[in-house]
């Protein structure tokens, strides 16, 4: 889901790529299992994680986006690829413990409040297998916060979001900008963390 801006695609899945062979070239990351929190209708899914990971689970809290994604990775789903699908919100989500390598969160962090996120990386790294990895994807703002009045949604500062990785007990492992995207928009940051 891109809200109209499809010029991002490209450059956004090269980057993501290129983030997990940095992952798997430094530090051994595995690629049996990943999820995909926040999946919107499949597109990270379909066109990287599950280029890189045996199988993907599917977090999305709009049932409706859920749907579409069960068709849009039809395939992959036939394939026996992509596993379970759950129609939740991250702030209710608690994933099976000890299953991901990777859990990928993009786009979609903007939706909860700090407490509701600290929270959520807690519970993340209960479900992260032996040496896995949470990564972010997420627009970031020049100020501590900036809040959209149309969908409440925050855009926090880099500052912030490594805040509140501490306050998570989470260590930054790596970090990366994305390169490529059109003028205008928020610069967008990648970190992989793993508990301390």
């Amino acid at each position: 889901m891109l809200g109209g801006l499809q010029v991002v695609h490209t450059p956004d899945i090269r980057d993501s790529l290129l983030f997990l062979t940095k992952l798997q070239t430094n530090h051994t990351l595995r690629t049996n299992y990943a999820c995909d929190c926040g999946a919107g209708i499949g597109r990270v899914s379909k066109h990287f994680l599950l280029r890189r990971f045996n199988t993907v689970d599917l977090v999305e809290q709009n049932g409706e986006f859920l749907r579409e994604a069960a068709e849009y990775l039809q395939s992959e789903r036939s394939e026996g690829r992509v596993g379970d699908m759950f129609d939740v919100g991250l702030q209710a989500f608690t994933p099976v413990q000890a299953r991901y390598d990777v859990v990928w969160c993009q786009w979609v962090l903007s939706h909860l409040t700090d407490d509701d996120l600290v929270a959520f990386f807690k519970r993340c790294t209960t479900g992260l297998a032996p040496g896995g990895f949470i990564c972010v994807k997420e627009n970031v703002a020049g100020t501590s916060y900036v809040v959209d009045s149309e969908d409440s949604s925050v855009t926090r500062s880099a500052s912030v979001f490594e805040s509140l990785f501490q306050k998570s007990g989470l260590s930054i492992i790596e970090k990366q900008t994305q390169t490529d995207f059109p003028d205008g928009l928020f610069e967008v940051k990648m970190w992989a963390l793993q508990p301390k």
